[in-house]
């Protein structure tokens, strides 16, 4: 079902024009990573999913969507799975590991909120990443938000960059620092790059 709704939206979204994705070489070959993306509205995550396709994403989303019935059925069919962003517990990170555990990609928006500012990230893509011992890809997005700005035929443009693993030559809470110091560094110039 993944497939039939990821390839229905992207006839929908190609309507308004395509997507231009750039580096994609960067996605590891093999799989089990995390990837981790800017969030500037609803549409970056349809977007995301079909550039790269056919690799299937696992989407991290609060848990809320999970209560609006339409929302609902459209995040099943995305593979996505809901988290408590208020309280998060040791258990918001089981299900991504064991999904990285059988080799599978798990998508988050680490800024949290959708906003085009520059935010504070929040740990989780790190945290999930750190203790599955998998690498992070860093994305950035700019182009449509909302039905608004597709209907303006704005531009859609997605940059992968390269994969961070966690350092070995630290301790793992010193290396999860340095990790997340360097998801940020690289977030923020992927973006900047995309603005140019």
């Amino acid at each position: 079902m993944y497939y039939f709704a990821a390839y229905v939206l992207k006839i929908f979204l190609s309507l308004f024009g395509r997507v231009k994705a750039y580096q994609k070489e960067n996605l590891p070959e093999s799989s089990g990573y995390v990837i981790a993306c800017t969030h500037t509205g609803w549409i970056d995550i349809l977007w995301l999913g079909i550039s790269v396709l056919p690799v299937k994403i696992h989407y991290m989303a609060k848990k809320e969507l999970f209560q609006i019935r339409s929302l609902k059925w459209l995040m099943q069919q995305l593979n996505a799975f809901p988290v408590d962003r208020d309280n998060p517990g040791p258990s918001s990170i089981k299900v991504p590991r064991k999904l990285l555990s059988e080799g599978k990609v798990v998508g988050i928006f680490p800024s949290g909120t959708r906003t085009s500012e520059e935010v504070p990230l929040k740990r989780g893509a790190v945290t999930i990443a750190g203790y599955s011992k998998v690498p992070i890809v860093p994305v950035a997005y700019v182009g449509p938000n909302n039905f608004k700005d597709l209907f303006k035929r704005k531009q859609a443009r997605i940059i992968f960059g390269e994969p961070i693993y966690l350092p070995q030559n630290m301790p793992r809470k010193e290396g999860m620092d340095s990790m997340m110091n360097v998801l940020n560094e690289e977030l923020n110039n992927l973006q900047r790059r995309l603005h140019q």
